[in-house]
């Protein structure tokens, strides 16, 4: 800012100068600019994907950027990409595309009108004559075109960057094949068809579905990560991964527009709202950027509905059952609930989440303790011995630390080895689930929706093997006094802990203890 360029000028157009200079490093500037009165906010994962979209061109020529609903990715990518990139490039021609075309233009207007009122600043006017607001151009040679997913760019050459905003309108157009499959063939044959080389393409959403238009372009061509072609910008309403783009730990809150970065507790209880009163399904899609199919599950959304159970019986013998992290998997499954006079086993509390060894071993045994629960079953297949060793160590360190109180007696622990597929392992437990003999005494909605997204052939999440741990180690079979396994997958032994151990069981073709 000095120098001959700004000789005579006056402080307060110094301050100006500085603040268009500030606008022109990204589209999050660029909004802070156009909004002086502080009607723009940027927020943590805001200032993260307008990283991510001033680095687009030549050498970084795909962007998907997928988070919850309602946290102002559209604004930022839709409208003020476009002017930031005609401020620096006023000859190209922009596309803005989304599943209706109405909507598309009416982002369009939206930049046209930032442009007629703030162009000036940046040397950019509006072209003179008759022009649409889903389809304008400047003076200087650039412009927008607008358009609906299906509609014609046939004359109109993608000559700056392409915008994909939302390409599905909604969970019942996700759901449908045909309609995937329209957006997919609109996206080969129109959209890329009018990129010119070089010409970057930023592709933002809502996840839907496993095979939308995201999960297309990423089975298509990969990510950068993988050697491929897409960066991917994943920003989830709670953390899931060491590696969050965010630096969050797991379980901590993505940032939101209208509350400030360290309003952690607000954030926390907007995101726990969010995941109460929505479907697992659509929490996971949507709001975790995890969508999963809903044909071919364990059980259906209805059916587990029908398995909740806000006035429980009584119980007559409670446990914890743990799924350790491990076999590639960094996510430990702890699970506890109880066998119920009327014979039915009810799940009250989940405790599942990314955990090493020490952390599950210590979760599963302070929820032993808070449940008052008697036995622990934990599955030792990569663990062998150790799973044993390494809850009786927390249990002694907890009562050491005084968690857990001196006198309270250790509860057994039974190790689970899982021989057959985790199908053939699930299969039974779902049945009783269908039946009535497995009911939820709690909301659990991670629990829920694992239950009615696995699908065969995919790793299955530790809920899912924690709860079939605890029904094979608590339910019986009807008038027999043993409790119910799965056939030829589970066996059962026991070691101790400080009271008398239980007894060992054999596995069943019928999914029963003999």
């Amino acid at each position: 800012m000095t120098g001959h360029a700004y000789a005579g000028y006056s402080d307060a157009e110094l301050h100006a100068e500085a603040r268009r200079l500030a606008a022109l490093q990204d589209p999050a500037m660029m909004g802070l600019y156009l909004n002086p009165g502080g009607a723009y906010r940027v927020r943590a994962h805001t200032r993260l994907i307008a990283s991510a979209l001033a680095e687009l061109g030549p050498d970084a020529d795909r962007l998907l950027v997928t988070t919850p609903p309602q946290v102002g990715k559209s604004v930022l990518v839709s409208e003020l990409l476009p002017i930031w990139w005609l401020a620096r490039r006023p000859a190209d021609r922009i596309a803005i595309a989304s599943y209706a075309g109405s909507l598309a233009t009416k982002k369009s207007r939206a930049v046209r009108r930032l442009v007629a009122e703030h162009g000036e600043a940046f040397g950019l006017h509006l072209q003179r004559g008759e022009q649409t607001a889903y389809d304008w151009s400047l003076a200087e040679g650039g412009g927008v075109r607008a358009v609906g997913v299906g509609g014609g760019l046939t004359g109109h050459p993608i000559t700056g960057v392409g915008i994909v905003d939302d390409p599905h309108k909604d969970r019942s157009e996700a759901d449908t094949a045909l309609m995937r499959e329209h957006v997919w063939d609109w996206w080969s044959s129109v959209f890329l068809s009018r990129l010119r080389p070089g010409v970057p393409v930023v592709l933002v959403q809502t996840r839907w579905h496993p095979n939308d238009l995201a999960g297309r372009v990423l089975d298509h061509e990969g990510t950068t990560a993988e050697g491929g072609r897409w960066r991917v910008v994943h920003l989830p309403a709670l953390a899931t991964q060491e590696t969050d783009p965010l630096g969050r730990a797991a379980g901590e809150p993505l940032t939101h527009p209208a509350l400030a970065d360290e309003a952690r507790a607000e954030l926390l209880a907007h995101w726990h709202d969010k995941r109460r009163t929505t479907t697992p399904r659509d929490w996971g899609a949507l709001y975790q950027g995890d969508p999963q199919p809903a044909a071919g599950a364990l059980l259906t959304h209805a059916e587990m509905a029908d398995a909740y159970c806000p006035s429980p019986t009584a119980p007559t013998r409670r446990a914890v059952a743990v799924d350790p992290s491990g076999g590639g998997r960094d996510t430990a499954g702890v699970v506890a609930g109880y066998l119920g006079t009327d014979q039915r086993l009810y799940l009250t509390h989940d405790r599942t989440r990314q955990m090493s060894s020490d952390q599950w071993a210590r979760a599963a045994c302070t929820l032993a303790a808070e449940t008052e629960a008697t036995l622990i079953h934990v599955e030792k297949n990569y663990g062998g011995d150790m799973v044993t060793l390494a809850i009786r160590t927390a249990w002694d360190a907890l009562q050491r630390e005084r968690t857990i109180a001196a006198e309270a007696l250790p509860p057994f622990v039974q190790p689970v080895t899982a021989r057959a597929g985790k199908l053939l392992r699930a299969e039974p437990v779902a049945q009783q689930w269908r039946e009535g003999r497995v009911r939820l005494a709690a909301h659990l909605p991670e629990l829920v929706s694992e239950w009615v997204s696995w699908q065969p052939g995919s790793d299955s999440p530790g809920r899912i093997d924690a709860s079939v741990y605890l029904a094979y180690g608590l339910l019986r079979a009807p008038g027999a006094r043993e409790s119910i396994s799965s056939p030829a997958g589970v066996s059962l032994s026991s070691v101790g802990t400080g009271r008398a151990s239980v007894g060992a069981a054999t596995i069943g073709r019928s999914g029963y203890v003999r």
